[in-house]
């Protein structure tokens, strides 16, 4: 029977016309998953085929037999009308009930539908009705049972913001689950109403915390205060996740860039998830599915199978963690950690038993349980979290290999060197691949945060995902080249383009080894001008990383690590000692230390920021500081007590007024003065247009400016960056966005003032190109993109950039730009 929760009915709704109603109702199955936007037009052309008004007040509208491909998931809505709304002549529709079915599972709704028709009393009580549990009840015979309480904190509780840039996903989750076990208080999770057990993997899996979220932990028991102190201490950390960049590495490709082969067959455009070029003959792999019976034994026989499967995936698990970590680090060796927890998750193996004593056999019920928490996995709304179902699946196969006799996880092995194809890969068949026979991978589906495009990166395999079942098709043994640069998949090359694609690759290769090589040598262009290649930091450990990795010095710190993570602010001695410490590390290299860009957009409950409707346009940044001086000015004076150990400099965020800059001076001044300080240069990043058109009246304030792409692009272009309909449009190439740097460039140099660029167009080769040709002194850029820019600049000119650059501003798109 159809399933009609509280959730999809609409009690006291208003509707002006036939037209309202159906779009409001079908608006409530669209928000439920149940149809795309496009079935609400189909539902109103089936109204004018057909009457759905079915009579004494009801209507059923439904779509076109045709376009049931627009249903995603079969149900029902109601929408309730007191005050009715006008159907066809003559007709009053009160309970407008949705319809999107596949085939007849909503044929008992509308058996009971005819019988609430005869009942005028019942329908009388329906139109009024407050409570959608009478209505729910009347469709489908069973009254819901009323929502239970929302789950409260314990008595000690901490707020902590999660900053992995994938969100509390499997690898960082398990980190947590690992560590709450320790402890014998109990732990919770509070993700907004929704609660989870802070020693189950799976349960914080479905919270779906994505970065930049706010949770709170709270413990009970014994020893709640040091669980608790653990606990936050290890969000702080990163939960065991190696630092990873904001923005993508980029390998030498320029030469590379625009070259596509001229004679192919066919091209099957996905989504490139590891960048490489690889050419040989399809492969595919097709595992066989395993095949579930439920015969069962009797009751303990099977719990005890449960029990053996579950540790020998255990073992299983163990030995490729640890043969990961040999050969590709331990980053990449905790998604199977994370999987071996998965199979420790207590709610996970209750379920399973359960359903064991029910009667069924240990494998039917496993599958059973994990079919049902994959479902629920994929329905969250943060694509990287939902497509950790597919390591939760790939558990659930490596448990029931067990319970029905078929042993370990079987290797992919090829019998000569190919490009493999299948419908998707789990992280244990990608981690046992041999690079020397596997060339490449392309599968149907899949997305480039999976653990899968991960682990391929980490092998160096060039790699395309979601390339769609036309893959599926392709015919063993085809010659193909796969670019995992662009997501495209060519199918019968000629020799001619396989040849250019192999001494592509091999030229690919040699740049970027020579690149690692000369890595810390300077970026001195063709012409003899010198280029300071500087990185992006986001904590002092970072700076030796971006030291070893060929920077030049650090243009950008970023302080906000030491706000975020905890109950209180930092106070001035504990900030000292982490500025003094990055100084110290830097060794006289430059180093810029940007203070505290915070606002309603990051949510640091100690500072009880107001969350603001548009918190990109509110009080953040140096708006903040200016307000805040108990949190300001302890941040100068630890500042400007590190400058006494080492060069460094002061920039200020979000700058967007002359007034803004003049301020937060003096009071620098005035810090500085009062502890007998050594002077630094004081910048500001220029973000916001204001600033930029200001340019030469704020370059005589201060040494220097640093652009921060990235905001500036959202806010020259008016779009969310990180909106996910807009932000592939949300390009900081876009012509718009360059001239609004050319003009900053223009007016530093009015007043003899040089210029940085610390957004992520400064870690592209064709963005860096531009900038140095607009005549940007230094690029600050993500700490694995270093090596690559400096090798970059070093065989062009300065001459030609220039060139460049006066074409890409006369372009009118941000596509015109990147096909220079």
């Amino acid at each position: 029977m159809l399933k009609l929760t509280a959730a999809s009915v609409r009690i006291g709704a208003v509707a002006t016309s036939k037209e309202d109603a159906i779009r409001q109702v079908g608006q409530v199955l669209v928000q439920a998953g149940n149809i795309q936007p496009a079935y609400i037009e189909s539902m109103l052309a089936r109204e004018k085929l057909a009457n759905t008004f079915l009579g004494n007040g009801i209507a059923i509208p439904h779509g076109k037999p045709e376009d049931r491909d627009l249903i995603r998931e079969t149900g029902i809505a109601v929408l309730q009308v007191p005050a009715g709304t006008p159907w066809n002549d003559g007709e009053t529709a009160h309970l407008i009930v949705g319809i999107a079915a596949r085939s007849d599972e909503h044929i008992d709704v509308l058996r009971r539908l005819t019988r609430v028709l005869g009942d005028a009393a019942l329908v009388a009580k329906l139109r009024q009705t407050r409570d959608p549990a009478d209505i729910v009840e009347a469709l489908t015979g069973e009254r819901p049972a009323p929502p239970a309480p929302p789950a409260t904190d314990y008595e000690h509780a901490v707020p902590v913001t999660i900053q992995n840039p994938t969100g509390l996903h499997a690898r960082p989750a398990a980190a947590f689950v690992e560590t709450a076990k320790r402890f014998q208080s109990a732990i919770r999770v509070r993700y907004g109403e929704t609660v989870a057990d802070g020693k189950s993997l799976l349960s914080l899996l479905q919270l779906g915390v994505s970065a930049g979220a706010t949770v709170t932990i709270s413990a009970q028991g014994p020893d709640a205060a040091a669980a608790l102190a653990a606990l936050q201490a290890l969000v702080a950390s990163g939960m065991g996740e190696e630092p990873v960049e904001p923005e993508t590495a980029h390998r030498p490709q320029l030469a590379y860039r625009d070259w596509t082969p001229q004679h192919v067959a066919a091209t099957i455009n996905g989504i490139g998830a590891a960048e490489g070029l690889a050419i040989g003959p399809i492969r595919h792999y097709r595992r066989a599915p395993l095949v579930i019976t439920d015969n069962p034994s009797d009751r303990m026989s099977e719990a005890a199978a449960l029990e053996n499967a579950l540790a020998a995936a255990r073992s299983e698990l163990e030995l490729v963690a640890g043969e990961v970590s040999r050969r590709l680090g331990s980053s990449r060796a905790a998604i199977f950690r994370a999987h071996a927890e998965l199979l420790a998750d207590p709610a996970l193996v209750r379920e399973t038993v359960s359903r064991i004593f029910d009667g069924h056999s240990a494998a039917w019920a496993w599958q059973q349980t994990i079919a049902a928490r994959v479902a629920q996995l994929e329905k969250l709304d943060d694509p990287v979290l939902a497509g950790r179902a597919v390591d939760l699946s790939d558990v659930g196969q490596r448990v029931l290999r067990h319970l029905l006799g078929l042993g370990e996880m079987p290797f992919i092995s090829l019998a000569e060197p190919a490009l493999l194809v299948a419908d998707d890969l789990t992280p244990s068949d990608t981690a046992t691949l041999d690079p020397d026979s596997v060339l490449g991978l392309c599968t149907a589906l899949g997305g480039p945060t999976s653990h899968t495009a991960i682990i391929a990166r980490s092998l160096g395999l060039p790699a395309i995902v979601a390339a769609g079942e036309a893959v599926l098709d392709i015919e063993d043994g085809t010659p193909a080249i796969l670019d995992g640069f662009h997501g495209q998949l060519y199918l019968r090359p000629s020799a001619a383009d396989v040849e250019t694609a192999r001494a592509l690759r091999a030229g690919l290769d040699q740049a970027q080894a020579v690149a690692f090589a000369t890595r810390h040598q300077p970026a001195i262009t063709r012409d003899g001008v010198q280029i300071e290649v500087a990185a992006n930091v986001n904590r002092v450990a970072d700076a030796a990383r971006a030291i070893e990795n060929g920077a030049d010095g650090v243009g950008l710190m970023r302080t906000e690590f030491l706000f975020i993570e905890r109950e209180s602010a930092p106070d001035e001695e504990e900030q000292y000692e982490a500025y003094r410490t990055m100084v110290e590390t830097m060794a006289g290299r430059p180093l810029i230390i940007r203070t505290l860009d915070i606002g309603g957009d990051k949510e640091v409950p100690y500072l009880n920021i107001p969350r603001e409707d548009n918190s990109f346009l509110g009080i953040r940044g140096l708006r903040l500081c200016l307000r805040r001086p108990d949190l300001f000015e302890p941040q100068l004076r630890a500042i400007y007590r590190a400058a006494r150990h080492g060069p460094l400099k002061i920039m200020f965020p979000m700058v967007a007024t002359l007034e803004e800059v003049q301020q937060a001076k003096a009071i620098a001044e005035r810090i500085r003065a009062e502890l007998n300080a050594p002077p630094v240069e004081i910048g500001i990043m220029v973000e916001v247009p204001s600033a930029a058109m200001l340019a030469d009246v704020l370059a005589a304030e201060v040494d220097f400016f640093s652009i921060g792409t990235n905001d500036l692009t959202q806010y020259v272009l008016a779009m969310d960056r990180l909106h996910p309909e807009l932000a592939r449009q949300a390009d900081s190439l876009h012509p718009a966005v360059l001239r609004t740097i050319a003009r900053t460039v223009e007016g530093a140099a009015s007043a003899g003032r040089w210029v940085g660029v610390c957004g992520g167009i400064a870690s592209d080769p064709l963005g860096a190109a531009i900038l140095v040709g607009l005549g940007v002194h230094e690029l600050s850029v993500s700490i694995p993109s270093v090596a690559t820019i400096k090798a970059h600049l070093r065989g062009l000119s300065v001459a030609d950039l220039r060139e460049l650059a006066r074409r890409a501003l006369a372009c009118r798109s941000a596509a015109e730009v990147r096909a220079l």
